[in-house]
């Protein structure tokens, strides 16, 4: 950094030295340096040129530099000539040690032209370059010492003294530098060898060569010199040893080394390569027993050996380089052969039973076998074992022969075969091993039962299923084999339901797959239990049983019915409501039961069709139909309501009945309704005189009854579930709770409920309550409602159709209270 802000001091002191301008004869000439910044002063040319500044732009003084850029502008307001344009000298002149702009100044009014010249002085913006940052030379190690090498010069763009002036060299042993002037001035530099090399001793030198200008500071660079030392063949190979001692095994395998000869070689290349070779006294016998690798020294056996036959060798070696004029070296190899325990024991097997009953006793004969060794003395010792973890042994009471015996009872499930090795040793050192195996298959006896897979299987079949088909498989194991393990299924005889088993489902013997010999009904049979049985086919055979246990799913195959109400004419069942009735007000309830269970018996119930839909809704879990609004005097007297009961079974199905519902004006009208369904229209127009007279008679009576009964509902509604008459000449009702908490049938119309109380949300567990007590007085009252209650409420069961009753004599049968009811309705 301190070296650099020198070097700028020193550039602008050197361009305010030399910027001067001269003018004869209309030339002008201004020296500037390389490199300057962009608007940097290079002479007040207005001035030089003997104008006035105030006219150069009238006068359209400008500057004209042809073809080149313009390096130089001039400013108009101030008469100032300035850079315009970076100039370097290295790329606009080149090596040239003069560099010249040359321009043309043009001023009009009247015309003048000038010429100026702008010398570029050189500034040492520029540091020596080497070709290569790395020089390579090969120098043999027998140069002589005065050996001249050229090295590469450095190349430096700028000129004069700011170009390349000298070259120095790293301090070493064995070279100096000498840089001498060529006719163009160039510095050449040589490399001189000052000391003979040796490439044993040191085969790369690595010397740093500098090359320095001449520029304030100077600048420099550096290039390495690499000095690879060629070798000569000076050095003949040798042994570290003249005798090599080898013993070798007798058995030793073919291409077995015997010794690597590493013989050294101080030269380089192929003065320094050796080769190997069998000398010229080395025996015949050798050569074919030993082989010699010529490149890396390697002796191998290439032949067999045999103590008995020769006990010892002498192989005579030779090295030589591959140089010239070599010199070839010798040693020798004493090979000693060991004698060795060659000869492995003989095992020949005399008897083998193939198989052995699993039951067979302690000490069976399994297989004979004898055993032999070549070699003599310890080495012709033979012993033999077998492996301890198996049921068998070896006896050797026999000479020169081994027993293989069995040691305990086996069992052919646990292991079906074995696999015996018999391993027989010498003595010698090392001993030698041989082996023999020999297999043993046990065989079967029926030891064992057959297992099922569970002691209980459970399984599930969908009702109306197809006769024939399987609905379940059971699986036994016998560990036994062969016929021992054939198994065979039945089903034991059982009842169910007090018929065969056989009747219901079958079995496939071989299999085991079970197949059902009928359609099951749900709602008939929902589950039963068989056992099934499993034989073997062993003597004497084995059994096993399990159970199994068959559960019937329900399917959606049971429509819904229509408990409530009780259709009066095939699907149709009539009901009645007041004209009067406020908006909740309930009409009617329909009950339905289901036969199937789960989903497929939850019921939902919808209005399928309505004369007026605006007017109902239904409940879709009780069945609860209650009045939407007002009846007003343009609804139609008499409502057609089309209630659907469908399941929520995967198919739903459904059931659908027709109520009709008759607005009446006040509680006569529910004689001429009932009346209306029997009688001709011919009787009913010869009566209507009659029943307006009685109408109007019957209605005084019935409103102040009413409005006695309304009060003492309402201060006593909590009540009602004590079924207590409230009054000696009323028809007491047991008090409900709607799901939706709706309970105006008792309060919004001027009578009594019209239709049958149903409580619980299960159909099969809906009852029917109808409270009634009798006066003397009351015969309106008797004539419009049975009397079917002395002192308290009966109630119908729908799920026994019975009624229960308590102190209410007569009238216990359902159908004697369907009957009652029937009548006392024709009646009215």
């Amino acid at each position: 950094m301190v070296l650099f802000k020198i070097y700028r001091l020193f550039k602008w002191q050197t361009f305010f030295l030399f910027s001067f301008w001269e003018l004869a004869s209309g030339h002008i000439r201004y020296s500037i340096l390389e490199e300057l910044q962009l608007g940097a002063f290079v002479g007040k040319i207005a001035d030089d040129l003997g104008s006035d500044v105030k006219q150069l732009s009238a006068r359209n003084f400008r500057i004209v530099s042809g073809a080149r850029k313009q390096y130089l502008k001039v400013n108009l307001e101030n008469g100032v000539l300035f850079v315009n344009e970076r100039i370097d000298r290295d790329q606009f002149c080149g090596p040239s040690l003069s560099c010249v702009l040359p321009l043309e100044a043009v001023i009009e009014n009247p015309l003048n032209l000038y010429h100026i010249e702008v010398e570029i002085l050189d500034v040492n913006d520029n540091s020596p370059r080497f070709p290569n940052n790395q020089f390579r030379l090969e120098i043999s190690e027998v140069a002589a010492p005065g050996a001249r090498f050229r090295l590469e010069s450095a190349h430096d763009p700028d000129v004069g003294t700011n170009s390349v002036q000298t070259y120095q060299l790293s301090q070493n042993d064995y070279f100096i530098l000498d840089v001498q002037t060529s006719s163009e001035d160039e510095k050449l530099p040589f490399l001189v060898l000052e000391k003979t090399l040796d490439r044993e001793k040191q085969s790369t030198h690595r010397l740093v060569l500098f090359a320095k200008d001449g520029g304030v500071p100077p600048r420099f660079s550096t290039a390495q010199i690499i000095i690879l030392v060629q070798d000569a063949n000076d050095n003949a190979p040798v042994f570290p040893q003249s005798v090599y001692r080898v013993s070798l095994l007798e058995n030793v395998p073919k291409g077995a080394i015997v010794i690597k000869l590493n013989a050294t070689d101080l030269d380089a290349s192929s003065n320094g390569e050796i080769v190997y070779s069998f000398s010229s006294h080395t025996p015949v016998g050798v050569r074919e027993l030993f082989n010699l690798d010529s490149r890396t020294g390697e002796i191998r056996v290439k032949g067999n050996l045999d103590f008995e036959e020769n006990s010892s060798f002498k192989i005579n070696v030779q090295a030589m380089d591959k140089g010239p004029h070599a010199t070839p070296v010798y040693c020798d190899v004493l090979v000693n052969i060991i004698d060795v325990n060659d000869h492995v024991p003989e095992v020949a097997l005399t008897s083998v039973s193939s198989s052995v009953r699993e039951d067979a006793l302690a000490g069976t004969v399994v297989a004979l076998f004898s055993a032999a060794d070549k070699d003599s003395g310890e080495n012709g010792q033979v012993k033999c074992h077998i492996p301890e973890k198996l049921p068998f042994t070896l006896d050797f009471s026999l000479k020169n022969y081994y027993r293989v015996l069995t040691q305990k009872p086996l069992d052919r499930e646990h292991i079906s075969k074995y696999e015996i090795i018999i391993t027989c040793s010498d003595s010698g050192t090392p001993p030698l091993i041989s082996k023999k195996t020999i297999m043993v298959e046990v065989s079967d006896i029926n030891d064992n039962a057959p297992r099922f897979t569970q002691p209980l299987y459970t399984t599930y079949v969908m009702e109306n299923n197809a006769i024939g088909t399987s609905i379940f498989s059971v699986t036994a194991f016998d560990p036994d084999g062969g016929q021992n393990a054939r198994l065979n299924y039945s089903i034991l005889e059982t009842r169910v339901h007090g018929a065969s088993v056989a009747g219901y489902i079958s079995i496939k013997s071989e299999s085991g797959v079970i197949f059902s010999q009928r359609s099951f009904d749900y709602e008939k049979l929902k589950h039963f239990q068989v056992e099934v049985q499993v034989q073997d086919c062993g003597t004497p055979s084995l059994t096993s049983n399990t159970s199994v246990d068959i559960i019937i799913l329900d399917q959606n195959d049971n429509v819904p019915l229509i408990v409530q109400p009780l259709p009066e004419f095939g699907s149709t069942a009539i009901e009645t409501m007041s004209r009067f009735a406020e908006p909740g007000y309930l009409v009617t309830k329909v009950s339905a039961i289901d036969a199937d269970s789960g989903q497929n018996a939850r019921l939902s119930y919808q209005i399928l069709q309505a004369t007026d839909p605006r007017l109902f809704t239904i409940s879709p879990d009780t069945g609860e139909i209650w009045a939407i609004r007002s009846i007003v005097n343009k609804d139609a007297t008499k409502q057609r309501l089309v209630i659907v009961v469908k399941d929520c079974g995967t198919r739903p199905l459904s059931a659908t009945m027709t109520i009709i519902l008759s607005v009446i004006e006040d509680h006569t009208e529910i004689l001429s309704v009932a009346s209306n369904l029997s009688e001709d229209p011919e009787f009913a127009y010869d009566t209507s005189i009659f029943l307006v007279i009685s109408l109007g008679v019957i209605s005084t009576i019935l409103f102040v009854v009413l409005i006695t009964l309304s009060f003492k509902v309402h201060k006593n509604r909590n009540g009602f579930g004590d079924h207590n008459c409230v009054l000696s000449t009323c028809c007491c009702f047991e008090a409900r709770n709607s799901l939706n908490g709706i309970q105006k049938a008792s309060r919004n119309l001027q009578i009594p409920p019209n239709y049958v109380e149903v409580f619980g949300g299960d159909p099969l567990s809906q009852s029917y309550r109808y409270e009634t007590c009798s006066t003397s007085n009351s015969k309106a009252r008797d004539f419009m409602f049975p009397k079917m209650c002395n002192s308290s409420a009966g109630k119908i069961n729908v799920r026994t159709e019975t009624m229960d009753t308590e102190n209410n004599s007569g009238s216990s049968n359902p159908e004697y209270f369907r009957s009652t009811v029937n009548n006392e309705v024709r009646r009215f």
